[in-house]
């Protein structure tokens, strides 16, 4: 009888145990929304204001399972659960194909090298006018006598129209010849010049242009850097910083008013402020702020991930060249994520003097890659799907814990549009930006804001701005502990 107890309570628990695995099993069919559901409740930064993301929203699986099968794609669901309140999230995303996430290849085009804008002609419904912005160093403009400043109204002696300026300037004619005019900032005239330009692989050039300014016993540099801030050109500017740095440079001028923007990774813009810096390796310039869960658990148990300090190497074999500025001048044209973080994370050490023509996004949240694997990282992950979630996780604070949800107000308000009129020579005093800077250092204050277009000059396009990649925002790499 003892045993036939002892056999019936053995069944007993083995099928409890068997009804349990079964349950908490998950079904093929809700794999994907499985992984993403139980991946943003995870680590989503504002998991605690979503309440389908809410710990006890299901009891058991089989609820989550039921709750799942609502969705008719993956992306419906993701979308469901993303915060849309009081602003809506438009930075986390879904990748079908986790294959296809890659870094930002180096930069190249088929360009002849000229960068443009185009305005309506004034006075004409119909006609448009090119101006040159800037030449492309190395490229085949390089090689003509065409500059910053001159202006076109024809290719191969067709008007440029409206309707017509893309396919004559941006087609597949390889060759052409630009009809260069004289503009007063009201009459177009021909000068009966013509420049022959031809398209080629071009590859762009890391940094644009580097070069220092004497003024009062301080010795300039400026940068203009119109690359996105990829690893690609980290080595390229850390040797930019090596030539300032046996120049003397105890000023920077960090012009990124032609930047092609694009997100970064976190490693990535700690070395550019450490090249700016240097005096303060080792300690905090980033730290991270998860959602609740999350930030409480990486504090019990790896809270030296939640800091990124200053660093003074690039890598194992190659140190960082570094200025040990307390003042850096930032000339932007609109917001950028990897530049406020860099320009967050150094105010709480430096001087950082922004330049742009209005306040930045506040855009100070960063992002992960989340795989379905039983840790989120890559490593183990499902072969069954592609699917992959960028979703944001975390907020950027400084050294002072202060953030920037309201962005950053220039201290220098400049033209969202430059004057066409007076453009000037990059790198030269003659650049009216510049020049304005260089004063500002030399401690004149700021002039009062200029007219902006006071020819109200009809802006259609612009080469540079059609080429900026969408910003993605900041990336941070670090591995993640089994939630599951």
């Amino acid at each position: 009888m003892k045993n036939l107890y002892k056999l019936l309570l053995f069944f007993c628990l083995s099928l409890t145990l068997y009804n349990c695995t079964k349950e908490d099993e998950i079904p093929a069919d809700v794999e994907i929304n499985d992984f993403i559901w139980k991946a943003m409740n995870a680590y989503y930064l504002y998991q605690d204001q979503i309440s389908d993301l809410a710990d006890r929203r299901f009891n058991n699986q089989p609820e989550l399972n039921s709750y799942l099968r609502e969705f008719a794609t993956p992306n419906e669901l993701f979308i469901n659960v993303l915060q849309n309140q009081p602003t809506a999230d438009n930075k986390s995303t879904l990748r079908n194909d986790y294959n296809l996430i890659a870094p930002p290849s180096i930069r190249t085009s088929t360009t002849n090298g000229v960068e443009y804008g185009i305005i309506a002609e004034p006075g004409s419904a119909d006609k448009v006018l090119g101006f040159v912005q800037y030449i492309l160093p190395g490229s085949n403009a390089s090689t003509k006598t065409i500059a910053r400043g001159d202006f076109f109204h024809a290719v191969d002696d067709a008007q440029l129209t409206r309707s017509n300026y893309r396919s004559l300037l941006e087609g597949t004619n390889s060759t052409f010849e630009l009809n260069m005019a004289n503009f007063d900032g009201t009459t177009v005239t021909s000068n009966n010049t013509k420049v022959a330009l031809t398209k080629m692989a071009y590859t762009h050039t890391p940094v644009f242009m580097a070069k220092n300014f004497s003024s009062g016993g301080n010795t300039i540099g400026y940068l203009l850097y119109n690359n996105d801030f990829s690893s690609n050109y980290i080595n390229d500017l850390n040797t930019t910083f090596l030539q300032f740095k046996n120049q003397g440079v105890n000023e920077l001028i960090f012009d990124l008013r032609y930047n092609v923007g694009g997100g970064s990774f976190v490693k990535n813009i700690t070395q550019i402020a450490s090249m700016m810096t240097g005096q303060f390796t080792s300690q905090p310039f980033i730290k991270n702020r998860w959602n609740n869960k999350a930030q409480s658990w990486f504090e019990q148990h790896q809270a030296d991930s939640l800091i990124t300090k200053f660093t003074n190497k690039l890598n194992a074999s190659t140190p960082i060249n570094s200025l040990g500025l307390t003042d850096v001048y930032i000339i932007l044209n609109g917001s950028s994520s990897s530049v406020e973080l860099l320009i967050n994370s150094l105010k709480g050490y430096i001087n950082v003097h922004i330049i742009n023509s209005n306040t930045t996004n506040g855009d100070n949240t960063g992002a992960i890659t989340l795989y379905n694997s039983i840790d989120y990282n890559s490593t183990g992950k499902s072969t069954n799907h592609t699917v992959a979630i960028q979703p944001i996780v975390l907020e950027f604070l400084n050294t002072n814990d202060e953030t920037y949800a309201s962005g950053f107000t220039p201290e220098l308000r400049i033209c969202n549009q430059e004057n066409i009129l007076n453009l000037g020579s990059l790198g030269e005093t003659s650049d009216p930006l510049l020049n304005e800077v260089i004063s500002l250092i030399k401690g004149f204050p700021p002039n009062p804001p200029a007219m902006c277009n006071p020819n109200n000059f009809d802006f259609l396009f612009n080469s540079v701005r059609n080429q900026q990649i969408n910003d993605v925002g900041d990336f941070l790499v670090q591995d993640l502990p089994n939630t599951n």
